[in-house]
């Protein structure tokens, strides 16, 4: 009877090391990637239908695998079936990303927006991905990255979250510009935004906070005057504003420097539920001129 009980303890431990999920460094021609970013991807065990796709760059001086063990998308991911896109910067003396090239400010155009941009391509052609259900989010040079791609890429991001980023363009040399007459004109499809900000960052100055939500409100045409103020949400502390009525762009500052991963809530089951009577964060909407 011991040796029995001993025999199954030892599957039990054995278990999960057989069966979890483990990042797979993809080594495919994924498309398009002039720099050579690479990525990594994480599919759970079990993978909801149509799942969602998050993606996650890091920040400077970050590497792939160093965000995939920093925030908790991993454990939300085995919960909820959704899959997530880790790239890597191919710069390697700082692991930024290019935030500021013409390129990579410009749809299809290069730089490492575009790299980013085929591997969604890829994973939505390779796994049962709901093309309305892609969000990006990361933090610091991440969350520049995060401006970048929704400003350059609306066509494939249906939301996200910047942490402790820039506006997409703040870095853009001298002299660029490229007209657009979808842009100029207010047509096209818009992402919905949340940008959260720590009033004490000594980083990346708070005051990149107003300056996303300028950047977002001007092109989502909400105005930068926010039309409702709440205290203490979305946690004791914190003051959320909403600029609009359709629940497109919303801001956080919470106090300190430090901000928490709140946006993991856009997909959490039980928020999708209280968020079917309000706006949402499951499907990009069109913007019709």
């Amino acid at each position: 009877m011991a040796r029995s009980l001993l025999s199954l303890s030892g599957l039990a431990l054995l278990a999960p090391l057989v069966h979890a999920a483990e990042l797979k460094r993809i080594t495919a021609d994924f498309g398009p990637n002039p720099t050579n970013v690479t990525f990594n991807l994480y599919v759970p065990d079990k993978v909801a239908a149509s799942a969602p796709l998050l993606v996650y760059p890091h920040w400077c001086h970050g590497t792939a695998e160093q965000a995939f063990e920093y925030k908790p998308w991993r454990g939300l991911a085995d919960t909820h079936g959704y899959i997530i896109i880790y790239p890597s910067s191919p710069w390697e003396a700082d692991n930024c990303w290019d935030v500021s090239s013409s390129d990579t400010l410009t749809h299809d155009a290069g730089g490492d927006s575009l790299g980013i941009a085929s591997m969604v391509r890829w994973t939505l052609q390779e796994y049962d991905v709901d093309p309305d259900r892609v969000f990006v989010t990361g933090v610091s040079s991440g969350g520049m990255m995060t401006n970048v791609l929704l400003g350059s890429y609306p066509d494939l991001f249906a939301a996200g979250s910047s942490f402790a980023g820039v506006p997409a363009g703040c870095y853009a040399a001298d002299g660029f510009g490229v007209w657009n007459a979808d842009c100029a004109e207010g047509r096209g499809v818009r992402p919905k935004v949340q940008v959260f900000h720590g009033d004490s960052d000594e980083v990346i100055h708070p005051v990149n906070f107003a300056e996303q939500i300028k950047l977002w409100s001007a092109v989502l045409g909400t105005g930068a005057e926010p039309t409702e103020t709440v205290a203490d949400t979305p946690q004791a502390g914190w003051t959320k504003t909403v600029y609009g009525d359709k629940g497109l762009l919303e801001g956080s500052s919470p106090p300190g420097s430090r901000t928490t991963s709140l946006i993991s809530d856009c997909f959490s089951r039980k928020t999708l539920e209280k968020l079917e009577s309000g706006p949402s964060c499951k499907k990009r909407k069109a913007r019709k001129a």
